[in-house]
């Protein structure tokens, strides 16, 4: 295939999946209803069943917080300016989602674009992204820096204490860069947070408020951090470095399509199809399963399942020269013969 042929495809590729962008403001609206009563129900039961047993408490919260991942999907949308037509709704929204799901609104906003705009860029990591190190800057890194990744990288940290630190302090601060209205905006939500906190507190008991949204916090932080984890970490990724990186490439194949149970995939809002999203992040949540069926070439993502996902916590370093995440005793190893493999795009030309 040409260059000019495989651009063609890619435009078209693209074409195809961004005529599902925009939202439709009933869907939009209904998604609202059967997320948002769920949560808060669930969170009135959870409360109401502490006089009863915390076995059944703990039920409802783990049930609350897999509908809190799904306010989250519908913040990360209105960070796109995808799920309502009007910006200041979605700002609206983004900004009360962000505050139940512990997020300033601005800040993540701008991080995320950047993530979107880098992703696989080995050469523009740093922002909006899990901490990654090719095999070649591990074996040149110092002592200190070797054990901060390894830390990083342990399960327990990332997905346990990680999304403590993250959700709890990380996203309290402003970055040095941000602008006014944006520092403001953290500000403000870090308010209303503390107000909320407080005014339930007053109604419940911090004890029956600790009781009950601690675990769902706990619960919801894990799976999210878990979702982005798997979903640009898994076996057949894609990593290039900014002289190589191609966007659609990075979409399609650095991008999972996480093929979850149909309630499951209800509940995180669809984004197991993270391929579709990153080739076009203005398609709401509700819309990304239909453009993935309808786009013959997505038919040949790299595909993880709840099974295979597990796998990828083995992952560690990801080799420039086999392009493919290895463990830390296979980089000590010596590498194979490089493996160049396959573009997704070029096997449907």
């Amino acid at each position: 295939m040409t260059t000019s042929t495989n651009t063609q495809q890619q435009a078209t590729l693209r074409k195809q999946v961004g005529q599902f962008s925009g939202a439709n403001s009933k869907k939009s609206i209904i998604q609202l209803f059967n997320t948002f009563v769920p949560f808060f129900g669930l969170w009135f039961l959870a409360y109401y069943s502490l006089n009863i047993s915390y076995l059944l408490t703990l039920f409802f919260a783990v049930i609350a917080a897999g509908f809190l991942v799904r306010v989250f999907i519908i913040f990360h949308d209105c960070c796109h300016q995808s799920f309502f037509k009007q910006k200041p709704l979605n700002h609206l929204f983004g900004f009360l989602t962000g505050v139940l799901t512990l997020f300033p609104y601005l800040q993540w906003q701008r991080d995320h674009s950047i993530h979107h705009a880098t992703s696989s860029n080995l050469d523009k990591r740093g922002t909006g992204d899990i901490w990654l190190l090719t095999v070649k800057e591990y074996q040149e890194a110092s002592v200190w820096t070797k054990f901060r990744y390894r830390f990083y990288r342990n399960p327990f940290v990332m997905f346990i204490l990680g999304p403590i630190f993250v959700f709890l302090i990380q996203n309290r601060f402003n970055v040095k860069s941000a602008r006014k209205k944006e520092r403001w905006n953290t500000h403000f939500t870090n308010v209303t947070i503390l107000a909320l906190a407080a005014a339930t507190c007053f109604l419940f008991g911090w004890q029956e408020f600790l009781l009950v949204q601690g675990p769902i916090f706990l619960i919801s932080g894990s799976i999210g951090v878990w979702l982005f984890y798997v979903q640009h970490t898994f076996e057949d990724s894609y990593f290039e470095a900014d002289e190589h990186w191609n966007y659609v490439q990075a979409a399609v194949e650095g991008s999972s399509f996480y093929k979850l149970p149909k309630l499951l995939q209800w509940l995180t809002g669809n984004i197991g199809y993270h391929h579709v999203h990153h080739l076009s992040p203005r398609v709401p949540n509700y819309h990304l399963e239909h453009a993935h069926e309808h786009s013959e070439p997505l038919q040949n993502v790299p595909t993880i399942t709840l099974k295979t996902s597990i796998e990828s916590m083995k992952f560690r370093l990801w080799d420039e020269e086999t392009k493919a995440f290895v463990t830390f005793k296979e980089a000590r190893q010596t590498r194979s013969t490089p493996v160049i493999k396959g573009d997704i795009l070029k096997k449907n030309a």
